[in-house]
């Protein structure tokens, strides 16, 4: 199994920053994949980032794109998301995936990031 730890989230005012991260730990071994995703209340569940394990080739969902940059610490099986010019939209509860091709998915708890206009 992986287990998954976010961390960063946090209020800030409309256009701040917030600096997202995820340790994956336990069975990454086979790890192929990690990615962040968000969840408005009443909305669905949204891709806001992601990278490929394996060739380190990072792609982003619309609501990123010019705004967030996701990187990466390979040693200690990490990912960032930088989150700048943070708009009241952007509120929601921000989750990290992990795809492993042993064990499928694993999901983390989530971290709540909450924008004041």
């Amino acid at each position: 199994q992986v287990q998954l730890a976010e961390s960063g989230g946090g209020l800030v005012q409309s256009g701040g920053s917030l600096r997202l991260s995820c340790a994956a730990s336990g069975s990454t071994v086979s790890l192929y994949d990690m990615a962040w995703y968000r969840q408005a209340p009443g909305k669905e569940r949204e891709f806001v980032a992601g990278i490929r394990w394996t060739t380190g080739n990072i792609r982003y969902g619309y609501s990123a794109k010019d705004r967030f940059t996701l990187s990466r610490d390979v040693a200690e099986t990490t990912i960032f998301l930088q989150m700048n010019s943070l708009q009241p939209e952007d509120t929601a509860t921000y989750y990290c995936k992990a795809e492993t091709h042993y064990y499928g998915a694993s999901w983390g708890q989530g971290t709540q990031v909450t924008i004041s206009s």
